[in-house]
């Protein structure tokens, strides 16, 4: 029984794995069932033993994404030897290194992610961001509520707020990032969006100013340059 789980289990990720990789390549809107049963060499009949539908597979899809990052920075969360402010920065610097380390595989998709064939995907894996990474945060927060550091009135449900100021950002960098030559005056007007920001969820969770660090310029370059090079 072990065997035939682990099994389903192995083929179940197959299927995965080559639609993460069609959605990063070709986009989610231009993916057929047809490739990835080509690119598996499986049968219709065993796609549909997984998953019902394209829409399945996305949600499927969706939810993998979100438990990688979760499963980042859950340890994190659970470190009873770090305070509030320190668990915060922890959790930024994680998932920004998480996606450092992974530059060379990301930076090739990423003008495919933001396109608009991806559009419904980003949508869903924000929205799942907010059901699973939401309420991580505001764990974070209830803690500095606790310990007199954050000062909301609604610790519960900030991070949502929180969230949702975090992904803007994202959305605004990955733009400059993936901008056809970056200027020179793209950095300061990129420090200004980042410190606007940073100020933004400082002021949310009430927090003093320069608490936080959230976002390294020289960890963005980083990204920038090899992207510039890419399409010089």
């Amino acid at each position: 029984m072990a065997r035939i789980v682990k099994e389903h289990s192995v083929r179940k990720n197959e299927i995965l794995d080559e639609a993460q990789r069609l959605i990063y390549t070709k986009g989610y809107e231009q993916m057929t069932i047809q490739d990835i049963l080509d690119a598996l060499q499986i049968s219709k009949g065993a796609f549909y033993y997984y998953f019902d539908s394209k829409q399945a597979l996305l949600e499927a899809s969706i939810e993998r994404m979100v438990e990688a990052i979760t499963k980042v920075i859950e340890p994190i969360v659970e470190d009873e030897n770090l305070t509030s402010i320190e668990k915060f920065n922890l959790f930024i610097a994680t998932t920004a290194n998480w996606k450092t380390e992974r530059k060379d595989y990301l930076l090739p998709i990423m003008r495919v992610w933001y396109a608009d064939e991806n559009a419904i995907v980003r949508q869903k894996l924000q929205a799942r961001g907010y059901a699973l990474i939401a309420p991580i945060l505001s764990g974070i927060i209830l803690e500095g509520v606790q310990e007199g550091v954050m000062h909301t009135t609604y610790p519960d449900q900030v991070g949502v707020v929180v969230y949702s100021l975090m992904y803007s950002v994202g959305e605004k960098i990955a733009g400059i990032i993936l901008s056809s030559k970056p200027a020179d005056d793209d950095w300061p007007y990129l420090k200004k969006i980042t410190a606007v920001y940073t100020d933004a969820i400082e002021k949310t969770i009430g927090i003093s100013s320069g608490t936080l660090h959230i976002f390294d310029i020289e960890t963005l370059k980083e990204w920038v340059v090899p992207v510039a090079a890419t399409q010089a």
